[in-house]
């Protein structure tokens, strides 16, 4: 058995999934999207997935279950959850949801560089950030109401309770942003940041 793997989202949900029943990759990937977890689990790059899985396996956390061979599709390599990976699952659980963890997302990084624009391009593309997240904030609601029409158990809704529950709260604080710039309360201007720079030093 070669190193520990470091939890991640992706290895998580790979080891969640295997506990259903063994899979090959792209079953785990179908399931995934049917799911709808890749609103949590980015699952666009095929190879992250295989990189993945390979590292499990390595690691024991996974074993190969059988190779299925068709005449419909490529070989394909059945893989199960040991029991290992199922307590290293539960331990990565435990840990991710008692503790924050800091991350590092794009959108706050480049807020807090946004003077580099002026207010009116910051404007410009607030209001398309906003029309997105509008439009997340619908799919995310439908995807609730047919998860409830289903008759789901509310615990395989909560992660598209918490995406909802956060993509709200970024689209209030945006709108609230477009307002001000639209209004005029938020402004700046080289000027004014070189008069702050200065009088900081």
């Amino acid at each position: 058995m070669s190193a520990p793997v470091r939890s991640s989202p992706l290895a998580l949900t790979v080891l969640a999934l295997l506990h259903t029943r063994p899979l090959h990759p792209y079953g785990i990937q179908r399931l995934i999207k049917e799911w709808g977890k890749e609103q949590v689990v980015n699952v666009e790059q095929r190879a992250s997935l295989y990189r993945t899985i390979d590292r499990l396996n390595a690691a024991g956390l996974i074993a190969v279950r059988q190779t299925e061979r068709g005449s419909q599709y490529p070989e394909r390599t059945v893989y199960e959850v040991t029991e290992a990976g199922r307590e290293t699952a539960r331990t990565w659980i435990r840990a991710m949801l008692a503790a924050p963890k800091r991350e590092f997302p794009e959108f706050p990084a480049a807020v807090s560089n946004a003077m580099l624009l002026p207010p009116a391009e910051l404007l410009g593309l607030l209001e398309e950030r906003l029309r997105e997240l509008e439009k997340d904030l619908a799919g995310l609601d439908a995807s609730l109401g047919e998860e409830a029409e289903m008759g789901l158990p509310r615990v395989t809704m909560l992660d598209t309770e918490y995406m909802r529950a956060v993509t709200a709260a970024e689209t209030g604080w945006v709108r609230s942003v477009v307002d001000d710039l639209r209004a005029g309360r938020l402004t700046w201007s080289r000027e004014m940041l070189a008069a702050f720079d200065s009088g900081a030093r």
